[in-house]
């Protein structure tokens, strides 16, 4: 292990001690209680890590100094070969537990799929991406409400949102954020060509309340209007789907899954203020020039981070250059796989880096 690595763990180390110093010998209020436990709990982990590594490192010593004994070597290869297994692992694990975590991965997200080249055909594969993520997320047990849906003249879609709310729905879904291309033939097409048409994902973290306070009423504006499709008598008569503009950015909400104009207001503001942050991080990745992706492609054909070709059922990320053969499961929302991938070539970049 370098040199470096070991200093922050050995900083790492004394960190904890201090942290556990305070905790029992002062009188903390709650904000400052709460940060050092949540602190406490970043750091006990790899502190951990690296006292078994120490600890591993040592008995391999302890073992070598054995070598020189005839009647104790053979035992003593022995406990070095599995000594120095195990420290190569624990190596592995300490720099895994090192490595930055996005504090917003734990967060709810706003999940907003939209059609975008090639018409209806776009937007009927919109629609299918929807029902992806709905069914994704009823596997992993989260919540998923719509809190806006304008569908196209054949069921397609043509802007959804969602908000998914779960343990650690945004860390798990960031990577789909991008343009998504679908090859296949139509239904409406009688020659049998296959045609490409695309859509945009976009999932962006639930923005803090802080956040959300943040916002300056005067910089909106706020229709109300009637809730277009199904949803009884009761939704049809009264204004109860609320538009909000954000004047400074050009930026439109619209939510109307509620029969309450004040709970769509509450939800369609908590929307603009994902859309928001999520805007101010992208400017701020932009001048750093440390955007790792794209959030959301032009939805054009050939922007796209993922195709899903049916005739040959299969699904390419390329990203990461990764094919699987099982779209109809992919699209059925049997996404861990790809996930799988996504996170941990992430997370061989970031070790990449630390290294």
């Amino acid at each position: 292990m370098k040199d470096s690595l070991r200093d922050k763990l050995e900083t790492a180390s004394r960190r904890l001690e201090e942290i556990d110093a305070l905790l029992a010998a002062e009188s903390l209020d709650a904000q400052r209680l709460r940060a050092l436990g949540s602190e406490r709990a970043e750091l006990a982990p790899v502190v951990q890590l690296y006292a078994r590594l120490r600890d591993t490192e040592q008995a391999r010593e302890q073992a070598r100094e054995l070598l020189a004994d005839p009647d104790m070597r053979v035992l003593a290869e022995e406990e070095i070969a599995a000594a120095s297994t195990g420290i190569e692992q624990l190596e592995q694990d300490v720099q895994r537990a090192l490595l930055p975590r996005d504090p917003d991965d734990r967060k709810a997200a706003f999940l907003e799929v939209r059609a975008g080249t090639g018409g209806e055909e776009s937007a009927l594969f919109a629609a299918e991406l929807l029902r992806m993520y709905l069914r994704y997320a009823e596997r992993r047990g989260w919540r998923a409400e719509v809190l806006q849906h304008s569908a196209s003249d054949l069921g397609g879609v043509r802007e959804a949102v969602l908000r998914l709310s779960g343990d650690g729905v945004y860390g798990r879904l960031k990577f789909e954020s991008g343009g998504h291309r679908v090859q296949r033939v139509p239904a409406t097409e009688s020659q049998g060509r296959i045609h490409t048409s695309a859509a945009t994902v976009a999932v962006m973290p639930e923005a803090d309340a802080q956040a959300a306070v943040a916002i300056n009423p005067a910089d909106l504006r706020i229709d109300t209007f009637r809730a277009s499709g199904a949803g009884g008598q009761h939704i049809n008569k009264t204004d109860s789907a609320v538009r909000i503009t954000h004047l400074p950015s050009g930026l439109v909400v619209e939510c109307q899954d509620d029969r309450s104009q004040h709970r769509n207001k509450a939800r369609a503001l908590e929307v603009l203020a994902a859309r928001l942050e999520q805007r101010r991080r992208q400017q701020a990745q932009e001048r750093e020039a440390a955007q790792r992706r794209s959030l959301v492609g032009s939805g054009d054909r050939s922007d796209r981070i993922r195709t899903y070709n049916l005739p040959q059922g299969r699904v390419t990320d390329h990203r990461i250059n990764l094919t699987l053969y099982k779209v109809d499961a992919i699209l059925g929302g049997d996404l861990d796989e790809l996930l799988d991938a996504l996170h941990a070539e992430h997370q061989a970049e970031q070790l990449a880096a630390l290294a």
